[in-house]
């Protein structure tokens, strides 16, 4: 009998690999360490990106590069040097930084992928969503669920970016993906303080009773900076009073969710904001399925792997499956994070382990 991994040098054995190969076969024994490792062994690595650097070179492009019809997007992709020849932050994430010039417009059209914005610093930008213009501030998480026409404008003479997240990757992967271009400009050029999503449901706890069916993505196109920082703020402080309201000491979080639901906001992506005390940490902690991480305000550290890697206001980093992470904060330290959570969790593969802790999902 020759070894299973066909070292032996038989003639059979020879024949028996060649015609493989002829018939576009490949046996399980000569790979099964790379299609089932013990644990996730992800192709991506753990980045950090800087953001005086990316903002740096979106000026550049700014500057170089027009917006419009073709290219449709001044959008820099953070490519995961673990993943060569694609845009991906991780293998089911993609996260760019935008930039659009003083009165500038990205013309109009929708896809099959899930996108939102994060807006780290600026204003005077309006997303326009199935011909809702949605106002762009500081801190607000904007929404443009799959097949919604959008296209954003720029009312000030000043440039704007943000951060884009989208399931590329996964939509790619799976083949699920489609296109079509919509209006050369924008189809409501208004630049109204509150959107038409806003007024209709932007009421915490009540829901109006035209949209009382459920709805695969959020009806809510912007999450308010204002309600993410005050629900954060209370959260330490019943901490302070000894109330249980944060996910670790010093460490209060929120998931923004769809009103319809109480689920995530989109099908595929997951959208949280984490709130770190100065002093505070977070344990080490594994999990199934990467993320992608924006420092909002303040300075910290974090480790990834081995690795510590210092952070200021605006800096991303991936986390990719199964990496180990943990937080530190130096000064408060406010961070923006989404990942591929709602694919994980519906098929069933989710998992958690932090080193020195009871987890029982892995018992």
């Amino acid at each position: 009998m020759q070894q299973m991994d066909g070292t032996g040098d038989s003639p059979e054995l020879k024949q028996l690999y060649a015609d493989f190969d002829t018939h576009n076969l490949s046996p399980l024994w000569t790979q099964r360490d790379d299609l089932m490792p013990f644990t996730p062994s992800p192709k991506a690595v753990p980045h950090v990106w800087e953001w005086s650097t990316l903002f740096g070179l979106a000026e550049r492009s700014g500057e170089l590069v027009p917006v419009g019809r073709g290219g449709e997007r001044r959008a820099i992709g953070l490519a995961n040097p673990g993943l060569p020849g694609t845009a991906y932050a991780t293998p089911t994430l993609w996260c760019a930084i935008q930039y659009l010039g003083g009165f500038e417009t990205a013309p109009e059209h929708r896809h099959s992928q899930n996108a939102f914005r994060f807006v780290v610093e600026g204003e005077g930008v309006w997303t326009v969503v199935n011909g809702d213009p949605v106002a762009m501030r500081r801190g607000d998480l904007l929404l443009t669920p799959g097949w919604n026409f959008h296209g954003h404008h720029n009312d000030t003479d000043k440039p704007m970016a943000w951060i884009d997240g989208l399931d590329v990757p996964f939509s790619h992967y799976a083949d699920v993906g489609f296109f079509e271009f919509g209006s050369e400009r924008v189809t409501d050029e208004a630049s109204p303080d509150v959107s038409r999503s806003e007024r209709l449901w932007a009421h915490p706890g009540l829901r109006p009773l035209s949209g009382l069916e459920d709805t695969t993505s959020s009806p809510l196109a912007a999450y308010r900076w204002e309600h993410t920082d005050r629900a954060l703020t209370e959260q330490l402080a019943l901490e302070d009073a000894g109330h249980p309201a944060t996910v670790g000491q010093g460490h209060a979080a929120i998931r923004y969710v769809n009103p319809t639901t109480g689920g995530d906001v989109m099908p595929t992506l997951r959208c949280e904001f984490h709130r770190l005390r100065a002093g505070a940490s977070t344990p080490v902690t594994h999990e199934v399925g990467s993320s992608v991480w924006q420092v909002f305000e303040g300075e910290g550290t974090v480790v990834l792997g081995e690795t510590e890697h210092v952070l200021h206001t605006g800096d991303l980093f991936a986390v990719p499956s199964w990496v180990p992470w943990s937080l530190h904060a130096d000064t408060q330290f406010d961070l923006f994070r989404f990942n591929d959570g709602p694919i994980v969790d519906r098929l069933h593969f989710t998992r958690t382990y932090r080193p020195g802790q009871r987890n029982e999902d892995l018992a």
